[in-house]
């Protein structure tokens, strides 16, 4: 209801964001819940918005998440890119170089064909 509240004081820029959720899981800095965005899209008419970086943690993985996430209708995705992620000042383990943020949108745009949507 947070952004139920938002709305109501006559803010309507207003995005849900899945960004993962804490378990016991160690492999993952959170486990990121894909089943959020298809709940939320069916409760809500606000669009969703899913951070594959932050979930993971792990650079290696947020084309897979990105993949799944665009699969299960997500609206949009947080990605982090940074030319020397090694040089970053934070989270350069979960960010992707520019040649691999551009692959991944290549693969991104394929999937969204294939569910009847375009990436913008």
């Amino acid at each position: 209801m947070a952004a139920e509240y938002i709305l109501s004081h006559k803010n309507y820029d207003v995005a849900l964001c899945e960004r993962g959720i804490r378990t016991f899981e160690t492999a993952t800095r959170f486990t990121l819940d894909i089943n959020a965005i298809g709940v939320l899209g069916e409760m809500t008419h606000l669009p969703t918005v899913v951070d594959p970086s932050h979930g993971t943690g792990k650079a290696s993985l947020v084309a897979s998440a990105s993949r799944a996430a665009v699969a299960a209708g997500a609206d949009g995705l947080i990605v982090e890119v940074h030319p020397h992620p090694e040089k970053a000042m934070s989270d350069g383990a979960q960010s992707l170089r520019p040649e691999q943020f551009n692959a991944m949108m290549r693969e991104l745009r394929d999937i969204a064909r294939a569910i009847g949507r375009d990436l913008l």
